[in-house]
């Protein structure tokens, strides 16, 4: 997990160098959480002006704010709470104490990206800024996880989640894995993302990250279905990868 965070700070701080500014998208998850953590405890954080950072989530337990399965306090408790971070630049989705449903929250942070992303092509003086804003602001990293039945974000095998195509967050209602209830982006909206990095760790999820690089269906195998604009790397460890054919297997000299 440090050779992901010292790739992220490093990230991060050639993104800043280039925009001005960076946009992550974080993820959950024991991987996700220790990344962070390890950012935290990083000599080499202070190379990042935290002050500019947007931070999103890929996806988020439907349940109370306070509620320790939330993705968003976890990440407060590992990193957030340790940086000096502009709290306008950290948007969190909706909880249960907010909004009626997950469907409700899901369109609120819906909403809430598309302000950001008509913000970002307000600022935007380049040549080639494009006549129209997204519906998404610019993703530089997003980070995902992946469940031993190859879900990632809240998006699971056959469901309603990874079939759509429209929208860009979703309400889960009926997640196998509980809470029940979820917030989640769509696959199209995660393939925006300038890269996407994915963390694994753990011989439990060795079936899936292997079908998922075989080139599975993501209907069927949702890890195979993330792949970032410029790149998409998978940062797993040794257990994970031992359903994956060498030949595809590069190790990382960090460690990663």
């Amino acid at each position: 997990m440090a050779a992901i965070a010292a790739r992220l700070i490093t990230k991060l701080v050639d993104v800043q160098d280039k925009h001005g500014e960076a946009t992550v998208v974080l993820t959950g998850g024991t991987v996700g959480i220790g990344t962070l953590k390890a950012v935290a405890d990083s000599a080499a954080a202070p190379a990042v002006d935290w002050s500019k950072v947007n931070f999103w989530w890929g996806d988020e337990r439907f349940v109370a704010a306070n509620s320790d399965d939330r993705n968003t306090r976890q990440a407060h408790q590992a990193l957030l709470s340790h940086l000096d971070v502009d709290p306008t630049r950290i948007h969190e989705p909706g909880s249960a104490d907010q909004f009626a449903s997950a469907e409700e929250a899901a369109a609120a942070y819906a909403d809430e990206l598309k302000a950001a992303a008509e913000a970002e092509h307000a600022a935007d003086m380049s040549d080639d800024r494009p006549e129209h804003p997204g519906v998404l602001p610019r993703f530089d990293i997003l980070l995902l996880g992946v469940g031993p039945d190859a879900h990632v974000a809240s998006l699971f095998p056959e469901q309603a989640g990874i079939r759509e195509k429209k929208r860009t967050v979703v309400g889960v209602v009926n997640s196998p894995k509980p809470p029940p209830s979820r917030i989640s982006l769509t696959l199209p909206a995660i393939n925006t993302a300038q890269e996407i990095w994915m963390v694994v760790a753990g011989e439990d999820k060795a079936g899936a990250v292997g079908l998922a690089l075989a080139g599975a269906n993501p209907v069927q195998v949702p890890a195979a279905g993330p792949v970032g604009r410029s790149r998409t790397l998978w940062l797993i460890d040794e257990n994970a990868a031992s359903r994956v054919p060498q030949q595809l297997v590069r190790k990382d000299p960090a460690g990663a």
